[in-house]
């Protein structure tokens, strides 16, 4: 067999790409993995039999290397405002090769835009115009859309630390409802349609976790979890901004205001969603929030 593309690999929000590429060495298929540049992971992978490319999406010839020789591609990537160039990047290359099979990793906000809607996060658009540009290409593509990660840092890196000084989940939600999906979960979805993409194929899947829930019913999951109680404190949407701004000041303007459209959007109810696509895929129920906050408890 040859080898399954995965790019993105050195991706730090969830590792979606790192726990493919593990997947399919538990599986003993071939793996090429894609890394922007040299890193501890990278050859760590290498050591372990895992062909390493090193290479920009952005780069024509980087593509080139990176799809040589493969058949299967699944193309992610973080959140970047080169998003788009990337994907065009890619497809376009795909095109010079018999690709059997394109999983796109996308997000489930493109479920709600169109050609008149889209939202005030440009990386949101940055998918939907992705998604736009797969489908025009011909390539055979399968689109996976899940809701917001666990790994997510309104549920994750946010959320150590006023889970771990004052018991608290601060977050400007009010009552909406979320269904988050742990990266486990969508790598695990990922690789059963690597694994045998011709059932699958054009099909598009929206990934969610087993409950779609309120803040308060979440940090019962969290109580339950770490054995003390947790509670969910509404803060103003505008005060809640102002502190995130400061916390993250050092990462990327482009991330940051991403993920605060998240925070408004999930006020909004915007992530009020539940599908089974993921026990179709799998055959299994999602991870709850309850079992993935308790796998992190030392975090917490």
């Amino acid at each position: 067999m040859k080898p399954i593309l995965v790019t993105g690999v050195g991706g730090k929000i969830g590792g979606v790409g790192q726990k493919i590429v593990e997947n399919l060495m538990k599986r003993n298929i071939p793996v090429r993995a894609m890394f922007h540049s040299k890193s501890e992971l990278s050859e760590q992978l290498r050591l372990q039999g895992v062909e390493i490319v090193i290479g920009d999406l952005t780069e024509l010839e980087d593509v080139h290397k990176a799809i040589a020789g493969c058949e299967r591609i699944y193309f992610g990537l973080g959140v970047s405002d080169r998003y788009l160039e990337a994907t065009v990047n890619v497809a376009a290359v795909a095109k010079c090769y018999n690709i059997t099979a394109f999983v796109n990793m996308s997000q489930m906000t493109v479920s709600q835009m169109s050609i008149h809607a889209t939202t005030p996060s440009l990386q949101q658009k940055l998918h939907w115009l992705s998604e736009q540009v797969l489908n025009w290409s011909n390539l055979p593509v399968i689109h996976v859309r899940p809701t917001a990660f666990l790994e997510n840092p309104l549920f994750y890196l946010l959320a150590i630390d006023s889970v771990s000084k004052s018991n608290e989940i601060r977050l400007p939600f009010g009552k909406s409802r979320t269904s988050p999906i742990a990266a486990n979960d969508v790598a695990l979805a990922v690789t059963e349609i690597l694994l045998d993409p011709h059932k699958h194929m054009g099909r598009t899947y929206e990934l969610t976790g087993l409950r779609s829930e309120n803040m308060m019913e979440l940090a019962e999951e969290y109580t339950a979890a770490l054995g003390r109680k947790i509670v969910y404190v509404d803060e103003p949407f505008d005060e809640w901004k102002a502190k995130f701004e400061i916390a993250t000041k050092q990462i990327p303007t482009h991330v940051a205001n991403h993920i605060k459209v998240m925070a408004l959007l999930h006020a909004q109810g915007s992530y009020d969603r539940l599908t089974n696509d993921f026990q179709l895929i799998t055959g299994q129920k999602p991870t709850t929030v309850e079992q993935w906050v308790r796998s992190k408890a030392n975090e917490f």
